[in-house]
């Protein structure tokens, strides 16, 4: 069960960060957890870095299937409810938007930034700090709410914008990627050997799409 969450409305009002309210595994994590774990598993990651890591829930699931993850987000509300309530897992507070502390380059197998880059001005920072982290050859993933033609008519279609796009929130939405705009963005920052996934839904009207890439060796 997921529980309904304020930000919309009076926790967001002017908010200083994107305002976590509530625990455990958002509706995303419902479809996007599983293939996630898959590419990460196939992959043979041990360590994993957890770009935006919200609320912990999913950075709480990679550890429990046996990998060393740290996490870290900009949002104070989701650090202290991931360190409350998963005290095993590393959660460190960082602004994904700027450089990370140097003790976190070349440390990670993989990188995972899920739900993530369309709350950013900024996306090409997150993909530098993700390219930082990785050892050479490493698995960064994206995850990120998938547009593509016929999906974007029946939102129109249906008047399905606004519950899509949260314009009321906060550090909601801002960036809305394709196939295309997304691939762009990777191979533009040296990553290669491309993997595309969609979750929730049937491809064409897909809730997500996931996207793996491989920083250079």
């Amino acid at each position: 069960m997921h529980e309904r969450t304020s930000t919309d409305s009076h926790l967001s009002i002017q908010g200083s960060e994107f305002t976590w309210d509530v625990d455990g595994h958002s509706e995303a994590h419902g479809y996007i957890l599983r293939p996630v774990l898959q590419m990460l598993e196939q992959f043979g990651a041990e360590r994993v870095l957890d770009l935006g890591c919200g609320n912990g829930s999913l950075s709480n699931e990679l550890a429990r299937s046996g990998m060393q993850v740290t996490g870290v987000d900009f949002s104070d509300s989701g650090i202290a409810r991931a360190r409350a309530n998963y005290p095993k897992v590393r959660f460190e507070q960082q602004d994904l938007c700027l450089p990370l502390d140097a003790s976190y380059h070349q440390q990670f197998d993989a990188v995972i930034s899920t739900e993530v880059i369309e709350h950013l001005l900024l996306p090409r920072k997150l993909m530098q700090n993700a390219r930082a982290a990785l050892k050479p050859g490493g698995l960064f993933i994206v995850t990120t709410p998938f547009h593509g033609y016929w999906k974007n008519l029946l939102l129109a279609l249906t008047n399905g914008f606004d519950a899509h796009w949260h314009p009321l929130r906060d550090h909601g939405h801002i960036k809305f990627f394709s196939r295309d705009t997304l691939t762009t963005l990777f191979t533009e920052s040296g990553f290669a050997s491309l993997e595309f996934r969609t979750a929730g839904r049937i491809p064409l009207i897909a809730k997500s799409m996931i996207v793996g890439g491989l920083s250079p060796s």
